[in-house]
């Protein structure tokens, strides 16, 4: 039947129903015989529920509601003094289940009363200049309104006749991203949800393409994939993203099939080690099938040699893919962009856009040296994308992507260079890059601790090793003790948030500086809170000097 709009809007909580909750929903299913509200009771539901739905009718409630939670947010934002509250998960957990999902709360305003005590409050927020953890940046608010009109008018990314426009807008972000990686005029791409599956997906054509040449040889002509995969290796930096390892196992090559290559102490690759693993494994019969670089690890930040990298993947045949989902951001850097230098010859690269360009999670992109590449994710369905459709040349985007329905996220970085420019947000990075050289200069220069790597983005790896009153310096082991409680310590506090890592197996802090509004006093206070909470345990005798 076609349900017509109601002459007058009811809430929900109005509408007569006959029976309880557990009647509605089926929650007594097997204990008793259900009953149902009769059916006029049922249409009256299905009309008031017609007022929730985003149209032209409901226009002016949608404004309502959503000026509602922005205001929501942006209250909370302006009285949030520190980067968290330090509630536990206990706490957490014993909150959001005493909601009772089965009784809808009576308006809007009702749910964000709620929504602030099961979520706004004890939210992790990373606009905070103390949040220095993780690689999660403030986000620009051009990109805020971009989240705001994608989620609303909600087009899917897979066919053109889902997202027409938006087909387009994502197709020239990719031009525009390749350009700026100097990948060439044949380079296309695809926007993901995140490093990880970009660097799946590079992998994926990386294996692809490796097969394809193995079947050359008539001998392996015949032989079905899994035949193929034994021989099949990975070569990447110890330093390198856990997603190349993760990627390997979930390709049927197992983690084992990756190599990792020593640095040398910038916890950069070393292109003398590289070359011996890849004589290595050409020797013993195995195929290289992926160099993977790294343009800026998770902890040092660094930036492998990724020309030396690139010449050493060529000489075996290897696909040569450069994983720059943190240091992505350095094409629009005004100051860093040499960092870069030699990313130009990849054959694939991964960008974060939600790292180093500032915008919400998720927004992420795979970019290929040869468009013709993504054909190894191609899968045609005659009820989405028929090959009929290809061959018309119409761009349904699916063809390029391991996902099918997909968020319209590349208007998100859209709007931030038509409202903003590339510039500003190179500037922005560039801004969080030399306070992490300053504060690396300062935790070099300060006895309590020790700076593991000279920083090279803007992360900055170290720990909390006192000298001690004897005038020798807190051990190793008790180091290990002490750091990550630290850590634990400073989070349950709520006024700051930073990371933990191991370098050498050993137990270290660690800041990834993604503000531009952080100041030096910012960090400064972190450290002297890191500082006095080590030496209150150590005092206490918390953990062993």
């Amino acid at each position: 039947m076609t349900l017509q709009p109601p002459v007058r809007e009811r809430p929900a909580q109005e509408i007569p129903v006959e029976g309880d909750a557990a009647d509605l929903t089926g929650g007594n299913a097997g204990h008793q015989e259900q009953e149902y509200p009769d059916f006029g009771s049922r249409v009256e539901l299905a009309l008031s529920a017609s007022n929730h739905l985003f149209n032209s009718r409901n226009a002016p409630r949608y404004v309502a509601q959503v000026l509602q939670g922005v205001t929501a947010v942006a209250t909370k934002l302006e009285r949030t003094t520190q980067p968290f509250t330090g509630v536990g998960p206990a706490e957490m957990k014993r909150r959001i289940g005493e909601v009772d999902l089965e009784k809808p709360l009576p308006d809007t305003a009702a749910a964000l009363e709620e929504l602030e005590d099961v979520y706004l409050r004890d939210a992790v927020y990373f606009h905070d200049p103390k949040y220095a953890a993780h690689l999660n940046c403030p986000v620009v608010i051009p990109a805020l309104v971009g989240e705001t009109i994608l989620s609303a008018v909600n087009s899917s990314m897979d066919t053109w006749d889902q997202s027409a426009g938006g087909t387009m807008i994502e197709r020239r972000l990719i031009e525009w991203t390749a350009q700026r990686l100097e990948l060439g005029t044949a380079a296309d791409g695809v926007f993901t949800s995140g490093g990880s599956q970009s660097n799946f997906q590079a992998l994926l054509i990386a294996r692809n393409h490796a097969v394809a040449a193995l079947r050359q040889n008539p001998a392996a002509a015949g032989l079905r994939l899994p035949a193929l995969l034994e021989k099949l290796r990975i070569f990447t930096s110890e330093d390198s993203h856990f997603s190349i390892r993760k990627s390997a196992s979930m390709l049927g090559l197992g983690y084992d099939a990756v190599v990792p290559v020593r640095c040398g102490s910038d916890h950069r690759m070393d292109p003398a080690s590289l070359a011996e693993a890849l004589a290595d494994a050409n020797g013993n019969g195995l195929v290289p099938m992926a160099v993977v670089a790294t343009a800026g690890t998770t902890d040092f930040g660094a930036v492998d040699p990724l020309a030396e990298a690139s010449a050493l993947a060529r000489a075996y045949g290897s696909w040569f893919h450069v994983d720059a989902a943190y240091g992505g951001g350095l094409v629009v850097s005004g100051r860093y962009g040499h960092l870069l230098k030699g990313i130009g010859l990849a054959d694939s690269v991964t960008v974060d856009f939600h790292k180093t360009f500032f915008q919400p999670v998720s927004s992420s992109a795979l970019l290929v040296r040869d468009g013709g590449m993504l054909r190894h994710v191609t899968y045609y369905a005659d009820y989405l994308n028929p090959e009929a459709a290809a061959r018309a040349d119409i761009p349904n985007q699916v063809d390029k992507s391991i996902q099918t329905t997909r968020r319209f996220d590349a208007l998100k970085l859209w709007l931030t260079l038509r409202i903003m420019g590339a510039d500003a947000i190179g500037a922005l990075f560039d801004e969080a890059i030399d306070l992490a050289a300053r504060v690396g200069a300062l935790l070099a220069a300060d006895p309590d601790f020790e700076l593991a790597a000279k920083p090279q983005l803007s992360t900055l790896v170290f720990r909390y090793r006192p000298l001690l009153d004897d005038g020798t310096r807190l051990s190793d082991d008790a180091a290990d003790s002490v750091n990550p409680a630290i850590r634990a310590h400073v989070f349950a506090s709520g006024k700051a948030v930073v990371a933990g890592t191991k370098v050498d197996g050993r137990h270290f802090l660690k800041f990834t500086l993604l503000n531009a509004e952080a100041t030096l006093e910012d960090i400064s206070e972190i450290i002297e809170l890191l500082r006095g909470t080590g030496g209150g345990l150590l005092k206490r005798q918390e953990v062993a000097a």
